[in-house]
């Protein structure tokens, strides 16, 4: 059985709306001026972007959780970003149609923050 690692996204209700048509299967493309796909390697971190700009910005905020195939994820470094414990994957936009190829299971909600 291959391996899966976890990875998180902040998420606004924009974007979540655009995740539903697929059943929560699927990222949407990137917007231009977007060149990167930025899921977040911790639950903690995804929070606090959040309730930091989701929160303010729209009034609402998500922490989505989903499974990525760890053989594909090794392909891309991982950035820390400010604090220790702010770390993410930089995905080029044209690699996220291939990321979506390689989630396992679906992308769940697993926090709600307003």
């Amino acid at each position: 059985m291959k391996e899966t690692i976890t990875l998180y996204r902040p998420v606004g209700p924009q974007e979540l709306e655009l995740v539903k048509p697929s059943g929560y299967t699927k990222w949407p493309p990137r917007l231009p001026g977007q060149p990167i796909f930025y899921p977040v390697t911790n639950e903690d971190y995804a929070k606090e972007i959040t309730i930091k700009w989701n929160v303010p910005d729209c009034g609402v905020g998500y922490v989505a959780r989903f499974e990525v195939m760890k053989e594909f994820m090794y392909r891309y470094p991982i950035k820390t970003v400010g604090a220790v414990h702010h770390t993410e994957w930089w995905i080029p936009a044209e690699d996220l149609e291939q990321l979506n190829k390689e989630i396992v299971g679906v992308i769940q909600v697993i926090r709600v923050y307003k």
